[in-house]
């Protein structure tokens, strides 16, 4: 790790540039902290996501160990990319990226770079305080998932970096919105349904009001023609005038 941060300057200066914003994941993220702290002047910005700065403890170490000794290359790689839930539900992406990592990379290469990752050291990273020795980045915007597996470790970067120039963002999946018009689609299909329901009662309500009315109009015309008219009239009269019942659903 410490090698590619020191190649850095020399890339610059062959491009022409003075100084740069940089953006980088994981290794990335450790790589550019590292070139920040050594050459302060060339960085005036920093991007890192799921930046990890603390060197690996003897339990960390151990787990690799144990993981390497049962699990793939890809599999390894994969667990620190993405979270458990992420990688228990997406089969399709975790498919293509153990693709990716199987097909179109040098695996040899790769061995050596993850092993250089897990030899890091503590970036030398400190919250200034007066008097103190200045140990400082310059400004960074630190990104992690609310599910990723290195969320901890970002929130614990974000406190030992100075709190003027530091911005931390936790991205929250996307899914929830994804739930909550769910919700809100299945509460409207039921209050459509309920209003369905009495729609339908009102309707066998008028039907059978009609065959009552019916009813009476036959018996009426069966005793009076005269009363029949009257009744009818009055009946005609008293439907014209009912309320209408009309139902509106939010």
């Amino acid at each position: 790790m410490d090698q590619l941060s020191e190649t850095l300057p020399s890339i610059l200066k062959h491009f022409g540039l003075k100084s740069v914003i940089g953006m980088a994941i994981g290794a990335g993220a450790y790589i550019l902290a590292k070139f920040a702290l050594d050459y302060p002047a060339m960085v005036e910005g920093l991007v890192l996501i799921n930046i990890n700065p603390c060197a690996e403890g003897w339990m960390d170490w151990a787990a690799h160990k144990i993981s390497g000794w049962t699990h793939a290359m890809p599999d390894m790689i994969i667990s620190h990319l993405f979270g458990k839930e992420e990688i228990q539900q997406n089969h399709d992406l975790i498919g293509r990226y153990r693709h990716h990592i199987v097909n179109d990379m040098n695996q040899f290469n790769l061995q050596l770079f993850v092993k250089s990752y897990n030899s890091r050291r503590d970036l030398e990273i400190e919250r200034p305080v007066p008097g103190g020795h200045i140990t400082s980045l310059c400004p960074a915007l630190l990104v992690v998932g609310d599910s990723s597996p290195a969320v901890d470790v970002v929130v614990e970067c974000n406190t030992k970096l100075d709190p003027t120039k530091t911005t931390l963002l936790k991205v929250m999946p996307s899914a929830s919105m994804t739930r909550l018009v769910r919700s809100r689609t299945a509460s409207g299909s039921s209050v459509t349904s309920f209003d369905g329901n009495r729609s339908r009662s009102h309707t066998n309500e008028g039907n059978r009001s009609r065959s009552h009315t019916n009813e009476g109009r036959a018996r009426a015309h069966t005793s009076d023609n005269q009363r029949t008219r009257s009744h009818t009239d009055n009946m005609d009269s008293s439907v014209d005038q009912a309320p209408k019942s009309t139902e509106v659903s939010c």
